[in-house]
């Protein structure tokens, strides 16, 4: 899912990348197109994983996690960062979830009953960002569609997301609803409609 993600990076891009899958996406970057990944935590020019041995404790994403950085990178601090995303300057928010539904809306940050530590600057992102690309896996692991007719879990944002990436398909976000773009290699577009909770243009 991260390498397909990373095709939808376009040169010159300010890109944020979410907590969990999405951070793998900087592992995929195209040799061939200068993007500049950023974090909420204050950095833009994030690079991929250090490997073993090479961490710098001090340079870490928003996930906590150590990363790198690329040449011309910059850090600075927390309202900075947010400045960039509230003001538009993010080109694309490449995010997990939970839900999405087939008007765009986003559940990705709570869900209820479960300790929440806090909804990070999801909810920023995705009214900043200019893009809002989910990557996620088709379904829970009770089997149960995330790519739903509405969403049942507290929403992140309403029809902020313009594309899904899961492990079956890639589907956007039309004005009729979802519409399959590409199955994953070894699935069919039989499998994806069966494990989609709405229409599948």
């Amino acid at each position: 899912m991260a390498q397909r993600a990373a095709q939808e990076l376009q040169a010159g891009d300010a890109v944020n990348l979410g907590i969990g899958i999405p951070t793998l996406v900087a592992n995929y970057l195209p040799p061939d197109r200068e993007v500049w990944i950023h974090s909420e935590n204050g950095l833009l020019g994030m690079g991929p994983f250090p490997y073993e041995g090479d961490e710098d404790p001090k340079l870490i994403n928003a996930g906590k996690q150590t990363v790198t950085a690329v040449p011309g990178g910059s850090v600075f601090d927390s309202a900075t960062s947010f400045a960039m995303i509230r003001g538009g300057h993010v080109d694309l928010a490449i995010l997990g979830g939970m839900q999405v539904a087939a008007n765009g809306d986003l559940a990705n940050w709570m869900v209820p009953g479960k300790r929440v530590t806090g909804m990070g600057g999801a909810m920023d992102l995705v009214a900043g960002a200019r893009r809002v690309v989910v990557l996620m896996t088709h379904a829970s692991r009770k089997g149960e569609p995330k790519l739903v007719a509405e969403c049942t879990l507290p929403l992140t944002g309403q029809g902020v997301v313009h594309r899904v990436i899961t492990d079956l398909a890639v589907v956007d976000v039309g004005p009729q609803g979802f519409e399959l773009v590409e199955v994953a290699p070894g699935h069919t577009a039989d499998e994806v409609r069966a494990l989609t909770g709405a229409p599948l243009r």
